[in-house]
């Protein structure tokens, strides 16, 4: 544990309250891709097999059970209670060509040919890109609410803070997962492009749009 480990779990905990808490205020679910949300369910459903298994600490037990609580509320919400107001029209992106190459990846590049380790690092790779269909949305719709572009921009700044938490065991603990530094590197740079626009206009109140394609 290291302060940017720590900095970015409660940079996506606070992600994920903020998207919560947008749709429950709002009781609406417009410009939020269920398809993105149903992808980071299945992340943390795969990653955390072992929660009742392997004990590390009381700190990555809860942390483990409030990730998968909040994700799972967070699918409810959209496709069950405020299923009326889910923008399907605009949530459109293949979850196929995400989910084929990564169940691949995850057989070809791995630690340890056993199932729970298939699935972590299943859940590594699903990760880098589960938020594809959420960018794939704004970029279709040509905007994204301000609390919308809060929670994208600590996704972001989290995967940033923990890609520190690996530079950091690396200089202490001589420690290097090759998987998971990848795989962050990739889904930082998916949130390249955002966080400038974050940054030039959502942090000046203005609000985030982008060119519609034709």
């Amino acid at each position: 544990m290291n302060v940017f480990r720590i900095l970015g779990d409660l940079s996506h905990l606070l992600a994920m309250i903020l998207l919560l808490g947008k749709i429950w205020r709002s009781k609406c679910c417009k410009g939020i891709s269920g398809k993105s949300q149903i992808l980071f369910a299945v992340v943390f459903t795969t990653r955390y097999l072992d929660l009742f298994t392997n004990f590390i600490s009381v700190y990555n037990t809860v942390m483990k059970v409030v990730f998968l609580l909040c994700a799972y509320v967070t699918v409810y919400m959209i496709y069950g209670k405020f299923r009326k107001t889910f923008d399907s029209e605009n949530d459109t992106f293949r979850l196929e060509f995400l989910l084929v190459p990564v169940i691949g990846l995850s057989f070809l590049e791995n630690y340890n040919f056993t199932p729970l380790e298939i699935l972590w690092t299943f859940s590594i790779y699903l990760e880098s890109v589960a938020i594809l269909p959420q960018l794939f949305m704004i970029s279709k719709t040509g905007e994204a609410e301000t609390i919308t572009t809060h929670y994208l921009f600590f996704l972001g700044l989290y995967r940033a803070l923990y890609l520190a938490n690996w530079i950091r065991r690396y200089q202490t603990e001589n420690f290097y997962d090759q998987i998971a530094v990848v795989s962050g590197v990739v889904q930082t740079i998916f949130y390249c492009d955002f966080f400038y626009l974050y940054v030039t206009k959502v942090l000046k109140g203005k609000k985030l749009s982008l060119p519609v394609p034709i």
